[in-house]
């Protein structure tokens, strides 16, 4: 008989292991994330990313080399792959987070590559959005910097909800910078009350007499 918590436990671990890995080789074709599935065929594996193209590569030729790693070093019994693109990649914290870190690798001013990402997940629609770009920024001690628009919401249940939340870094010339994105996705939020128009007593008094009627 299969532990059933034995069994999520080691594929809930081994997604965490395979997530780590894909988010460092696959930062430039902007990976959004993992999904593994145990089928009797073997394990399927669904990566999500804004370019899947560079994930495929060409003539299949990276797939097939990310195929082998994921059976060699992660275990995963013949591993069928799919790539699936993200429909709005402007509201994902991950695909941000990894653009503004593409940005300054080229060398863009941090200001600037936050406040372009910024506008850019506004235009999508997003509630709110907050970036926080940490390190040497512009001297030799380290500090932060945080740009904000809209609606950003730190406590709730609906947190899990509409929050999409990325961090990652990027190693530069003065150190390591740390980039924090936090999308507040569209949605009705748990703190929302409305209420319903009061009917005036002419509009009662003709409802009242249509039902008669």
């Amino acid at each position: 008989m299969v532990d059933v918590k034995k069994y999520f436990l080691e594929m809930n671990v081994t997604r965490l292991k395979v997530d780590e890995y894909l988010s460092k080789t696959l930062a430039k074709a902007g990976y959004a994330g993992v999904d593994l599935f145990r089928t009797p065929l073997g394990d399927r594996v669904i990566i999500y990313a804004d370019r899947p193209a560079m994930v495929i590569g060409r003539k299949g030729q990276q797939i097939k080399k990310l195929a082998d790693v994921l059976s060699r070093y992660f275990r995963l019994e013949n591993p069928q792959i799919t790539v699936t693109g993200i429909e709005v990649p402007e509201l994902s914290a991950r695909i941000m987070a990894s653009r503004i870190a593409l940005a300054l690798e080229k060398g863009y001013h941090f200001r600037r590559a936050a406040f372009v990402a910024l506008r850019r997940i506004m235009a999508a629609g997003a509630v709110g959005c907050e970036i926080i770009i940490s390190g040497k920024l512009v001297s030799e001690r380290a500090r932060y910097e945080k740009v904000k628009a809209g609606k950003v919401y730190k406590t709730g249940g609906h947190l899990s909800r509409l929050i999409d939340r990325a961090v990652t870094s990027v190693l530069l010339k003065p150190g390591l910078y740390g980039i924090e994105v936090m999308i507040v996705k569209p949605g009705v939020p748990d703190d929302l009350v409305s209420f319903k128009p009061q009917e005036s007593p002419q509009q009662a008094t003709q409802g009242s007499t249509g039902e008669a009627s």
